[in-house]
């Protein structure tokens, strides 16, 4: 089964959770790796500067 691609907005509202304090350390990991941060990273970092 193929996930869905990343949606960026929805990484940020995971952000903004632990930001406030409703979210653990380990609960917003689980967030942006589930939420497909690696593969947004591994794209901003492929981009020639």
């Amino acid at each position: 089964m193929d996930r869905p691609a990343p949606d960026p907005k929805k990484l940020l509202a995971f952000w903004m959770e632990w930001e406030a304090g409703d979210a653990t350390p380990g609960l917003l990991m689980k967030n942006l790796k589930n939420g497909g941060m690696r593969e947004i990273l591994e794209d901003l970092a492929s981009v020639d500067n």
